[in-house]
């Protein structure tokens, strides 16, 4: 008998399906994953096989992050003085030699600029195994008296360092007052106003946080608008220069009401004027 060359039933359907692009997929690409996904399960189900392969994986990476290329022998600070950068070094010891993959420059980099004498802060690796520390150091421009001490303070009012005693620091105009580092902007256009008076000007002293008085020698004292005490001080010093006020026998100069400054004079001076009134009431 001749053999059918027609497949059979099962064989059709079998070689149909196999047509289909999604099935030819599965087998090809689905279950070879199926297979491997298997056996990466029983063999991670030993857990002395998967502590060895990572023990394994740690010994590789530790050989390569130790690799001389990549080790840090020293750090170098610049644009610090020598009493910031030992507080630089206290603040992130760092023992050396060490893999630079140890070493998380970003969190090294925000703990240094904790430092109030830190304004900014760069870090990076140079060749050679060097960790290079660049410094923007804050410039003191006020020294701000406290009930705790004197204090230096930069431009913007931040603190920077304890002082030990005015005389270090001569050069620096003195601010005083809770909350007084907080307006040190205005401080300084102050100061920078009260030039012709610089040969008398003791410092400024802030008001309930809102406000400045000129504190000069012999006692007296200008007392300033919250408003725009610039320009107040400003008109003050012309009308000195014209008539001189305050070589007068004065204690306090009123400025906070705008157009209507009120002059307090020292005792003897309203014991004399209380006696030439005295004198002219007595004429009449």
């Amino acid at each position: 008998m001749r053999r059918d060359p027609a497949p059979s039933r099962l064989a059709y359907r079998l070689e149909r399906l196999w047509l289909r692009p999604l099935v030819r997929r599965a087998v090809r690409t689905g279950l070879p994953l199926v297979v491997a996904g298997a056996a990466a399960v029983w063999w991670a189900s030993d857990p002395a096989r998967v502590q060895t392969l990572r023990e394994t994986a740690q010994e590789m990476r530790r050989t390569v992050e130790e690799r001389p290329e990549f080790m840090v022998h020293l750090m170098a600070i610049d644009g610090a003085s020598a009493e910031l950068s030992r507080a630089v070094r206290e603040t992130v010891p760092v023992d050396f030699p060490l893999s630079s993959f140890d070493l998380d420059l970003e969190a090294m980099r925000a703990e240094i600029e904790t430092i109030d004498a830190v304004a900014s802060a760069h870090l990076r690796i140079k060749p050679g195994g060097t960790l290079q520390v660049e410094i923007v150091e804050r410039e003191p421009a006020l020294i701000w008296r406290t009930v705790e001490g004197l204090m230096l303070v930069d431009a913007e009012g931040h603190p920077i360092a304890a002082a030990a005693a005015r005389a270090d620091w001569p050069e620096l105009p003195l601010i005083a007052g809770e909350g007084a580092n907080d307006a040190a902007a205005q401080a300084l256009a102050l100061f920078e106003a009260a030039r012709p008076l610089s040969d008398r000007l003791r410092g400024l002293q802030r008001m309930g946080e809102r406000r400045w008085d000129v504190v000069l020698t012999r006692g007296q004292r200008i007392l300033l608008p919250e408003a725009r005490p610039v320009a107040a001080l400003e008109r003050l010093i012309a009308l000195d220069e014209a008539r001189d006020l305050l070589d007068r026998d004065l204690t306090h100069v009123d400025l906070r009401l705008p157009g209507r400054p009120t002059l307090r004079l020292t005792a003897d001076a309203m014991a004399e004027l209380v006696r030439i009134r005295s004198l002219d009431t007595v004429g009449d």
